[in-house]
């Protein structure tokens, strides 16, 4: 069994802060990360509204990062999958592949991973045309045609990186406007192999071995329409990594988790922080400063029973 003092689950910008952190602190800690050092930031095609970044590619943040983590003294796990867990108010127990660990507190930082396309071929077409990350699979498609669905800045910034691949983006919102930033939404626009479509629901994906069309159904009207596509790139918002806690920790209705203003769950010592937590805003900016408010309340919980 190997002690610490505090135990982090997932190493993306809310687990990294909080690392950081509690490293600086004093704190003998752990971050424990199942992919790569800097979560899902690394899919991002640019970041503009982080301080102190005017505009920085979201690998480039990542690599960042995890050169700022290295440093900080904190134990760093990457790709390690973490096998069984035991939090209680008394005790915290967290099994890994790599060990089994026993903490003072823990810091939930796991995130949210990509909402899958609910048509019935998903499974099948995933990696052979539907995607989730155009940073990762788009110069597959290059001078073809390729299809985003969704409505916020993730949407957005993907059709604005396949412009400049693809011979042409079509461009699949939900419902009647963009919710992203008004300046993201102008780019958008104003591209001219960019085609919009509003009130568009997909339906329907097919293909043999790969894509070869959507159809989408209007949601007004419920008119129906056949797109021809190389490839339909999905960024219809994501799904907290929750699973594992369900069982110990209080999740809202949509499975995220369920914190008091000191970022506690409903177990003494256990705190979640960033897109995890059942909160409005989830942006970079939020999920660090949700791992620094992590780490500084776990620093005072351990105090606090340190000396009780």
């Amino acid at each position: 069994m190997i002690e610490k003092d505090i135990f982090i689950i997932g190493a993306g910008p809310a687990g990294s802060t909080a690392a950081i952190y509690a490293a600086r602190a004093g704190l003998s800690t752990v971050v424990n990360e199942n992919g790569l050092i800097g979560g899902q930031t690394a899919n991002s095609v640019m970041i503009e509204n982080y301080l102190g970044f005017m505009q920085i590619s979201g690998r480039s943040f990542a690599e960042r990062i995890e050169e700022q983590l290295k440093v900080s003294g904190a134990l760093i796990q990457e790709f390690n999958n973490i096998l069984e867990l035991k939090l209680s108010d008394k005790e915290k127990i967290i099994e890994t592949t790599s060990g089994c660990f026993s903490a003072k507190a823990v810091v939930i930082a796991s995130g949210s991973s990509p909402r899958k396309l609910p048509v019935e071929s998903e499974k099948r077409l995933s990696g052979r045309g539907i995607h989730y990350c155009s940073l990762c699979d788009g110069s597959l498609y290059k001078g073809k045609i390729v299809a985003v669905t969704g409505s916020g800045n993730a949407a957005l910034e993907e059709a604005l990186y396949l412009s400049e691949i693809a011979s042409e983006v079509i461009m699949l919102c939900r419902s009647e406007v963009f919710h992203g930033e008004r300046g993201l939404t102008r780019r958008v626009e104003s591209c001219g192999n960019i085609t919009l479509h509003f009130n568009e629901n997909i339906v329907a994906a097919e293909g043999n071995r790969f894509l070869e069309y959507i159809e989408t159904e209007n949601a007004h009207s419920g008119k129906r329409f056949r797109y021809n596509v190389d490839a339909l790139f999905v960024c219809i918002g994501s799904d907290p990594a929750t699973e594992q806690f369900k069982d110990i920790i209080n999740l809202d209705e949509r499975g995220y988790i369920i914190t008091d203003e000191r970022l506690m769950t409903n177990v003494k010592g256990v705190f979640a922080a960033g897109d995890v937590r059942s909160k409005k805003w989830r942006q970079i900016i939020t999920a660090a400063a949700d791992g620094a408010i992590a780490a500084l309340e776990a620093e005072t919980f351990i105090k606090e029973n340190l000396y009780a």
